[in-house]
């Protein structure tokens, strides 16, 4: 992969994260998957340990139930405003969170942890066969003995990956939080068959004001679910069950997320 499409992916791996107001907002509907790793955590005992913890969606809740949580995130906004977040809390539940901000493929805790997680896509953002072999190996090392990793990552739909940039595909028009005003809300997606990986522009203009149009890129890799499987295998973990939503259902043809239940592999 040559320089440039390192720092595109860089760009399109932090981009979407810049705004903790508009995530926020984006994703406030987004309960389910909050409420199946509050119970995960709340059965393990604690402490967990949240790769792609951002703003706090999951770990917050997780706190308030009495679970120690420590989160790894990349993205300075999103570390940033949870701890503002943070600040609010009661001193109980601030005294549940560790925030560390880092790259999940390297940060080393010291620490093990009976449950680790894998939130909302978060390993959607590990482009190559090294990342992923790199993260998987931090993982490992985090899991105490017979501890569970558990991940979420959205199965990849073939009509949005047929998808080609020159056509828009508009979203309901919207207040932006940040901006104050309301924009007109388009997306472009730009499919790389060869990598696996969906770009995808996000333009956001200002009613009356087509000048003032912005865009925030954004890239995820696509893993089939057997690929993933032989993924968790050949780096040296056993898969327990594979689910097709946040209530234990079956992964299924229509099914639009796969959680992922593993232990690392006895030797």
């Amino acid at each position: 992969m040559s320089k440039r499409r390192d720092r595109e992916l860089e760009a399109c791996s932090l981009a979407h994260y810049e705004d903790p107001a508009y995530y926020t907002a984006n994703y406030a509907d987004r309960i389910d998957d909050a409420a199946f790793y509050v119970t995960l955590a709340r059965a393990s005992g604690g402490p967990v340990l949240e790769y792609g913890v951002g703003n706090g969606r999951i770990a917050l809740p997780i706190a308030r139930h009495g679970i120690v949580v420590v989160g790894v995130d990349h993205s300075a906004p999103m570390v940033a405003d949870l701890r503002a977040r943070l600040a609010r809390e009661p001193a109980e539940v601030r005294a549940r969170v560790r925030v560390v901000r880092g790259d999940m493929r390297r940060v080393r805790l010291r620490r093990r942890f009976p449950l680790v997680v894998a939130t909302f896509n978060t390993v959607l953002h590990l482009y190559t066969r090294d990342d992923v072999e790199r993260f998987l190996a931090r993982v490992r090392g985090h899991l105490a003995p017979r501890g569970r990793f558990v991940v979420d990552l959205s199965v990849p739909v073939l009509e949005y990956l047929s998808r080609g940039p020159s056509r828009p595909y508009h979203a309901p028009r919207f207040r932006h939080p940040t901006a104050s005003v309301v924009v007109k809300n388009t997306e472009r997606f730009d499919y790389d068959p060869v990598r696996q990986i969906m770009f995808v522009s996000m333009e956001f203009e200002p009613m009356g004001d087509p000048a003032g149009k912005w865009v925030t890129p954004f890239a995820h890799r696509q893993f089939f679910p057997q690929e993933w499987e032989a993924l968790l295998h050949y780096n040296g973990f056993e898969v327990e069950r594979v689910d097709g939503d946040y209530s234990g259902g079956p992964l299924k043809a229509d099914s639009d997320v796969m959680v992922w239940h593993a232990r690392a592999r006895r030797p």
